[in-house]
């Protein structure tokens, strides 16, 4: 049985990961801190749940996830390239639905991540709920819709991929002077969230397909990338987010000195 065989592998892998988080908490728990282990069992359950998650995760991401991101980049590249001849070159107008496709799964797989979830609860709970959590995941999953769209884009036309990153850092710093200062740190911290669990499996065989099935593209140099652009655009978008509600603020105020 091949699904069982691998389900055992992939759990051993998953213990082979978790174990050395679980010794660095114990230790200082015990060693440095020197206080015991409140509720052990409940720990240890939780720890199980983790494991079994994990590999349940991760299994599926093998036999489904990942596949499907593939055959979708292929897909989607055979129906841009309908009628051309093998080798042919063919405008980057022609893949409209890549891009579109692109920025739908980087969105939805950005709401979808558990990380960027806890993240934003944390967020919302320090700011004394001043802060949406719906409103910071998406403007966390628009910044990641439209680094991956950019970033299908930038393997479609072959451009070199130092050019998007240097001027996507270019206005990052701009907006950086520019934004709430209470903001830029959250910013930040958005754009490492997004690439996590669930969407860097997805961008990475979205990437690799796209590059091996458009001629003249090569796996390695092109193929990979994706995630950069996913974790550089949502500090755009979180900062942009943060000025236009200051901005909305400011003009109410405005309205409020002129009414009174």
């Amino acid at each position: 049985m091949d699904w069982a065989t691998e389900l055992v592998e992939i759990f051993a892998e998953t213990v082979f990961d978790v174990l050395p988080i679980v010794l660095v908490l114990v230790v200082f728990q015990l060693v440095v801190l020197r206080q015991p282990l409140v509720n052990p069992g409940r720990i240890l359950i939780g720890f199980v749940y983790v494991l079994l998650g994990l590999t349940l995760f991760l299994v599926g991401l093998e036999r489904a996830l990942f596949p499907l991101g593939e055959l979708m980049a292929e897909q989607l590249t055979a129906d841009a390239r309908a009628g051309a001849a093998p080798g042919e070159a063919v405008g980057w107008g022609r893949y409209v639905w890549v891009y579109v496709f692109g920025a739908a799964i980087g969105f939805a797989t950005t709401v979808a991540e558990p990380a960027l979830l806890a993240v934003a609860l944390k967020a919302s709970e320090v700011s004394g709920d001043t802060l949406s959590p719906w409103g910071l995941r998406i403007a966390v999953a628009i910044g990641v819709a439209i680094g991956v769209a950019l970033g299908a884009f930038r393997i479609v036309t072959g451009t070199p991929l130092p050019y998007f990153i240097i001027a996507g850092y270019i206005v990052v710093i701009v907006q950086t002077f520019v934004a709430p200062r209470a903001i830029v740190p959250l910013a930040y911290d958005s754009g490492g969230v997004t690439t996590s669990t669930v969407t860097v499996p997805l961008l990475a065989a979205l990437g690799l397909g796209l590059a091996s099935t458009i001629p003249g593209r090569s796996p390695i140099i092109d193929g990979f990338g994706l995630i950069a652009f996913a974790s550089l655009f949502p500090i755009m978008t979180v900062m942009a987010y943060a000025q236009l509600a200051q901005i909305r603020t400011w003009r109410r105020s405005r309205r409020r000195e002129e009414t009174t």
